[in-house]
């Protein structure tokens, strides 16, 4: 897979042919719509859905509460107090998403979110309230001027509307399948979306590789964080939508700016894997930033000092750091006391005492690690990407609502709003009169023109399946060349590696653009005594941990400017002449990548035709 040179103009919608490496689907069934994941974005679209009458088939990785939003200590951002509105929420994320936010998709977001939010709390999730009042508690976070912040159990809201989401979906007997991993996108013969496969990890009443036939399908699968050696995101975190997404032929965005976050609980320069998260509300209720003297340095740094928006406070970290010659910054709650800690905060006082430190006596250690990741596959406003059928919502899609840099606490948000979009889209009325392309998606058992049934004769070729133990050096690779700091030299060394890595894998599977079996030898240029990996959830998952971290490395080595969280020490300015523009990156039949650049920072109209 190696980038091609920048075009202009709108890009092919159509399929890649590429797939991954995997049995033939032994088992199937017949829905609406399915959503590929269970965070706060997929059940909620999941929801409207089913409430709709259309027959919704709900697929996640692990089980239906295990996702990323179980994780989301800080809260929900919505103009929901006092002399808040839509216009200063709106303010608030164009300054964050650093001259790259999609206008109309924020405002879409800002205006339709606080009723979002209200039509969470019908569904069952509890906010917290007020000391003797049934008005929601609000907060601070970094970037927002105005308490806006809805937060549940105190550090807990993340957990508690996967609770309320969860519990709604079984209530209203949805059909699950859990310990799914999803593999590839199903197209009919006409090359609109038909389902996908997916292999069940386990015993149950699917097991192995199958197929959910269905005229609809909704990624909500959540991030990559996975894709660097330290990173807030849970296990599952692989990348698994956007590389369907490329293979299906749909168009990626903004995939080089990934959200460091830059209070994670340090715990050793060889720390790997999942890291505790220290909620920005931490910051939002007055702890400060602190180097070993006890010195507080960003004040002067920036108006909203440690308040300042994610990428500005995760810049000053490591630079002071550097400054200094050690690893990492301390956060100071001491301050709160006892009572608060455990109140306020008892999910991250729990994670600090089970790691040796207690927050009430002592700093904490913290320093950035991999977060979220603000680009994804583009979408529209009615969450529409550009290959007919599919949807994204949450982190896997890249709206324009976060732009450069998200704005703490507008992700949930996000997902609410646009998984109530993608469901109204989906269950609209199908008008024959609509424009070509403005058409919403039409469920199998109301319109006979969209049930062909998938092309199995369509050209194939299998995507090499990378060694599970490659999925450490994917990381490693990442981490020191397209980490928090990036340059020229550290970006070409990282795209050298990760080719090897793919040189490596093609040469271990065969020719090039033919099935191999499974355990096939390679031949030619490959040693004799390699071999191609077995197909399974290991493989499959590094495999799409190289994909987008390919995809990454290229956006990241094509912007020759420092904006939002794409930091450039080679070319350290903002350069809005050249680069206030997006990438369209889409994967090509021969594996190449083709990168286009916008002319604006508007983003062209997704075409489905």
């Amino acid at each position: 897979m190696t980038a091609t040179g920048t075009a202009t103009g709108p890009g092919p919608a159509a399929g890649t042919g590429i797939r991954l490496n995997a049995p033939a689907p032994g088992w199937s069934i017949e829905a609406d719509v399915v959503v590929v994941g269970s965070g706060v974005a997929g059940l909620t679209a999941a929801l409207r859905c089913a409430a709709a009458g259309r027959r919704t088939v709900v697929v996640t990785k692990a089980r239906l509460d295990d996702g990323s939003t179980r994780w989301a200590q800080g809260g929900v951002a919505a103009a929901l107090g006092d002399g808040d509105t839509p216009e200063q929420h709106l303010a608030d994320t164009l300054v964050a998403g650093a001259g790259l936010c999609d206008e109309s998709a924020v405002r879409t977001l800002v205006t339709e979110g606080p009723d979002a939010v209200h039509r969470l709390i019908g569904t069952g999730a509890r906010f917290d309230t007020a000391p003797g009042s049934d008005e929601i508690a609000l907060t601070r976070e970094g970037g927002h001027h105005r308490r806006r912040i809805a937060h549940a159990g105190g550090d807990a809201t993340g957990a508690e509307i996967s609770r309320a989401l969860v519990e709604a979906v079984r209530a209203a007997g949805l059909r699950t399948i859990e310990n799914a991993l999803v593999l590839d996108l199903l197209t009919d013969t006409e090359g609109r979306t038909a389902g996908v496969t997916l292999h069940v990890m386990g015993e149950g009443q699917h097991d192995g590789v199958g197929a959910v036939h269905a005229p609809a399908v909704v990624l909500a699968t959540g991030g990559m964080g996975q894709v660097f050696s330290a990173t807030t995101n849970p296990p599952v975190s692989t990348g698994d939508g956007v590389a369907l997404a490329l293979r299906a032929g749909a168009e990626i965005s903004d995939l080089e700016f990934v959200q460091f976050h830059p209070t994670v609980l340090y715990l050793g320069p060889e720390a790997e894997g999942q890291q505790p998260l220290i909620s920005e509300a931490v910051r939002g209720e007055g702890a400060h930033l602190v180097d070993a003297d006890g010195t507080r340095f960003m004040v002067g740094r920036h108006e909203l000092a440690e308040l300042a928006p994610r990428d500005i406070v995760a810049k000053a970290i490591m630079s002071q750091a550097h400054e200094q010659g050690v690893e990492h910054m301390y956060l100071d709650g001491r301050h709160f006391g006892a009572q608060m800690w455990e109140t306020r905060f008892p999910t991250i006082l729990a994670a600090c005492r089970s790691h040796g430190i207690d927050p009430v006596t002592e700093p904490i250690p913290v320093a950035p690690a991999a977060h979220y990741a603000s680009g994804g596959v583009r979408t529209d406003l009615r969450g529409r990407t550009t290959v007919p059928g599919l949807y994204a919502c949450g982190e896997v899609a890249c709206t324009g609502v976060h732009g450069a840099n998200r704005l703490a606490s507008n992700s949930l948000l996000e997902g609410l709003v646009f998984a109530e979009r993608i469901a109204a889209d989906i269950t609209a009325p199908h008008t024959p009169e609509a424009a070509a392309g403005d058409a919403p998606c039409t469920p199998a058992h109301d319109a006979a023109e969209h049930t062909a049934p998938p092309a199995p004769s369509a050209p194939r070729t299998t995507l090499p399946l990378l060694a599970p133990e490659t999925r450490t050096a994917v990381q490693r690779i990442m981490t020191a060349g397209a980490g928090v700091l990036r340059s020229a030299e550290s970006l070409a060394r990282a795209a050298a590696e990760l080719d090897r890595l793919h040189r490596e894998a093609t040469a271990a599977a065969g020719p090039a653009g033919r099935d191999e079996p499974a355990g096939a030898t390679a031949t030619g240029s490959a040693s004799a005594d390699r071999k191609a990996p077995e197909p399974g959830v290991e493989a499959w998952e590094a495999t799409n941990l190289l994909c987008v971290a390919r995809v990454l490395v290229a956006a990241a080595q094509r912007r020759e400017e420092t904006r939002g969280c794409h930091w450039r020490e080679d070319h350290p300015d903002r350069d809005d002449a050249s680069w206030r523009r997006h990438f369209r990156i889409t994967l090509e039949a021969d594996r190449a990548l083709t990168i286009r650049t916008t002319a604006t920072a508007e983003f062209p109209p997704t075409v489905t035709p």
